[in-house]
Formats: C-alpha cells, structure tokens, sequence
C-alpha cells in the first residue's frame, strides 16, 4: 500500500471506524451505508478509482518524490516550476470533472495545505519532523483532509478569551499530546475524511491556550460531528435521481465539529503556544496561495457544467435565440473564462518560494476570493431570470410519469421545445433547479460566497498583500512620475511643449 493511493474500495473501508457522527437525533452506525453519506463517499470512490484507470492517471498522477518509488495525486506533491503547476492545475481540473465540479472538498483540496509540508517543513519547528512526516504519508496513500478553522459566530465581539468555553482551546498539556475542547465551523465534508484538520482564522489571540494547529482523526475518542440536514437524506425520501440528481450524490454536508477533552498526541501538532507564529500561518504557510488556486480551477469547471445546463434549458424553453438571452448566456460563459484565466496565470506565473518550491501567484487567488462572491450569486441570478418559471413548471415527481391518468396530459403540456418531449425537458429542468434552487443549491451560493473568506476580509487582505509587497507604493510612484512632469509653470520635461505663444495669442485677443 505505501507504494500507491487508496482504491476507491480501500477508501470506503478506511472510513468505516467509529467516528461519532450525529444526524436527526441518531449517531450514524456506519457512515458508508447510511442514506445521508452513502452515494457522496461513492462518488469520492470514483476519484480514488481515477488515480489507478490508466487512461486518466498520465493527467492525475506523477511519481511520489517521497522516495517510496509510487505514484500520487499531483497536487500532493511540491512543484518547483510553472510547468509543475500547470500540470497540478489539469490534475484538479480533471478530479472536478468527475464530480461536475460540486465538490469543494475533495481530497485536493487538502492538499493546498498537505503538498506544502515538504518545503515549508521548518517553519513548523519545533514541529518540524511532525511536517514531513505527515508530508510523506498524506502523499503516499492520498489521504482525505478537511479542516474546520473558523470560531463558531458566538460572541464575536469578545475577545477569545472571554469566549474560552465555546472556542478550542487546550486545556492541559501531558506527557502524550494536548487536551482540547471547543467548537469549530463548519466542517465541510469531514463525514468523507480520514482526518480534520483545526487551525485559527479570524480573531486575535493573546493567550497560548488558542494558540494549536492540529490534526485530529475523524475517529478520535471525544470528536463529535453534528450534521445540519442532509440533502442527500431528503432526496432519498423525497424523491428519486431523476428528482434531484445533484442533492442525492453531490452533498458533502456541513458539521459543526465538537472536540471534547480530545487527547490530540504530540506527533500530531504543527504549532502549539507560539501566539506569533499561529497569527502567521495564513500569510506563510503556503496554505492560501495553493486553496485559491483550487478552488478558481474548480470553479472554472462548475461553471462549465452550468453553462451547458442553462444552454440546454433556454432551447427546451425556445427562448434561446432571443437577443437579451444570448447575451447573459454570454456573460455566463464570460464568467467562466475570467475564472479559467485567473487559474492560468496563478499557473504561468509563479512565485519562488522555500527551498526551490513555487506558488501559484497569489495576486490572482486573491482577485478569484474578490469575483467569486458577485460572480457565482450574479450566474445564479441569470438561470432565475431567464428559464423562470419553467423551473417550476414540473411534475412533483418520476412516479407522475408512470401514472396512466396523468401521462397524457405531462406529454402534451410539459414538453419541451424543438420536439424534446416531457421526460427529456423534466430531466433537464429538474438537474437545473437542483442546481440553483433546491436546498442544495442554496447551500452551493452561501458556499461559493464565503468558503475563501468573509465578504470584508477577502478584499482587506488583498489591500493588505498589495500593501506589503510594496505593490500599492509602486502604483502611486507610477501616478508621482506623472505628476512630476508639470506644473504650475507648464511642462518640467524637455520632449513636451505647452504652446506658450497659442497662449500668448488667446490673451491678446481676449484684452482686445
């Protein structure tokens, strides 16, 4: 096994332990069998699977450089060229396509975090060894991380201190590893995940006790997992596939994670008491520059899908060859190359970094934070305005079809244009709605809207980047050489003439 990642069957086998996870007043029994989980970790399967289909591995996979003589997932490794990110960049772009780009935390995701730990191994000292061990064995198998890094929205307006009984925080230190309790939002995804990942954005904090980077093992005694309501749950019951074709397999579910006296052994921790260096890791870690990257290249291909889908649904409407149509069918598809190339060019244009490494340019991860929060609310926007109600225009259900009373009347009054007939327009409409309307489609705006930072803070951040970097004194150095080429008394620069005599001439002729 060192040698290779997980298969897909591995995968669902390695989640089935006793992880604590909470949903309708039950604690799940088994997550890769229950209604809530079972067709999501399916469809994560696939993903494993992929890594070993030789007709997708030249795109997915490169050889581990751990030394293990195996193979990985690309973006789990250190790329230390534009030519490696590029290549990273298909790598994701190819694993979003198998999930129609609706996974926000597949594997890869993690790795944004994970493929950093080989070069930047010695800014967790003294935690370094922990790095690169983990470095290695996330690498060598693909393991799935998910993170929860965010304080709860509790009393926001106190200092953490104050707050100590909801927020994590280490209660006591032993000779095994640290005692930790609090909460966390939200664990996306992490009913998936072999190991979350608790780290701290947001508030400032004084006191040592908040101050813990960790890994935590999904089945570590004292986690809990409460899962709001699953979609997947719900369209089980509800409906059928052809119902809500997205809700039914695509839905990662959100948790809030609960660590109770959690025993989190030493060889887990990256940082611990060092206030400093915890409020540091955002800006040094590498962490932001390779998420942004994923997440733009995964949005790039989600838009896709919801391009395609609304171009198929104004044809089943017959509205697509209107004017006003066309052009915010357009401005979808402008959306989705704006993202497309902001991928490329964090790709082609790298930034050095630690011990030969690169990252992807981080001024173009931040401008896709900025975009993607009117972006993504201003697509969905556009498939509301413009198939309306014929998202709405359905039947409850697939068992309406096999009804003989009603079948007629679907056939006749429910078809769709250019000759598609009932079944075919429902199918379509129904994936749409499921797209955009449905809880599941909620969820994927509010989603899209903050998963890389609050609406403040994503453009802040990029003040604050620019500002640091120098780049911001470098714009208005550029407006001062303007300036400096004029004044008072005309031009300061040999090359340029102010016409003084034209001048001369306009005031004789005004005295006169």
């Amino acid at each position: 096994m060192g040698d290779r990642p997980f298969t897909g069957d591995e995968y669902i086998e390695s989640i089935r332990d006793s992880r604590e996870i909470f949903l309708y007043g039950e604690r799940v029994q088994d997550v890769t069998a229950h209604p809530a989980f079972h067709n999501a970790i399916r469809m994560t399967a696939r993903l494993y699977d992929a890594l070993h289909d030789p007709g997708q591995r030249p795109v997915l996979t490169t050889a581990t450089d751990t030394g293990s003589g195996g193979y990985t997932h690309r973006f789990f490794t250190t790329p230390r060229s534009a030519e490696d990110l590029v290549a990273d960049q298909q790598a994701i772009a190819a694993w979003a396509r198998l999930s129609y780009g609706w996974m926000g935390r597949s594997p890869d995701y993690k790795a944004s975090f994970l493929g950093t730990l080989g070069a930047n191994a010695d800014f967790y000292a003294p935690f370094a060894d922990n790095a690169r061990r983990w470095y290695r064995e996330s690498q060598e198998k693909v393991l799935y991380w998910n993170h929860a890094i965010v304080h709860p929205p509790v009393d926001r307006n106190l200092p953490p201190d104050q707050v100590a009984d909801v927020f994590v925080h280490v209660e006591r230190e032993t000779d095994a590893g640290v005692v930790v309790s609090g909460a966390k939002v939200v664990a996306t995804g992490s009913v998936l995940t072999h190991y979350n990942f608790v780290a701290h954005y947001g508030l400032p904090i004084k006191d040592k006790k908040f101050a813990l980077v960790a890994t935590v093992p999904m089945d570590a005694p004292g986690m809990k997992l409460i899962c709001r309501p699953s979609y997947a749950a719900s369209a089980a019951v509800m409906g059928s596939p052809f119902d809500y074709p997205l809700s039914s397999r695509l839905d990662e579910n959100d948790t809030i994670l609960i660590l109770d006296k959690v025993l989190i052994p030493w060889e887990n921790v990256f940082i611990y008491g060092d206030v400093a260096k915890v409020q540091a890791f955002s800006g040094q870690s590498g962490f932001v520059e390779r998420f942004t990257f994923h997440g733009c290249t995964r949005l790039a291909v989600k838009l896709e899908f919801i391009a395609g889908l609304l171009a198929k649904a104004l044809e089943l409407t017959g509205t697509k060859d209107f004017r006003g149509v066309q052009t915010r069918l357009g401005e979808v598809l402008a959306w989705r190359n704006l993202f497309w190339a902001l991928s490329d060019a964090a790709a082609r244009n790298p930034v050095p970094w630690r011990d030969g490494a690169v990252l992807p340019n981080p001024q173009y991860g931040m401008a896709y934070r900025w975009f993607m929060q009117i972006g993504y609310p201003r697509v969905r926007e556009v498939v509301m305005q413009d198939v309306a109600s014929g998202l709405i225009y359905l039947n409850s259900g697939v068992q309406d079809f096999k009804n003989p009373e009603i079948r007629p009347y679907l056939d006749k009054y429910m078809r769709g244009s250019n000759g598609a007939d009932s079944v075919e327009r429902a199918k379509v409409m129904k994936l749409l709605w499921d797209a955009v309307g449905t809880e599941f489609g909620g969820r994927h705006e509010l989603y899209e809207r903050n998963y890389a930072g609050n609406h403040e803070n994503t453009r802040v951040e990029l003040l604050a980047m620019q500002e640091a970097g120098g780049q911001l004194d470098d714009y208005k150095a550029f407006v001062d050489q303007c300036l400096a080429e004029y004044d008072l008394d005309g031009w300061t620069v040999p090359d340029l003439s102010a016409f003084d005599d034209l001048r001369r001439q306009r005031d004789r002729m005004i005295n006169d």
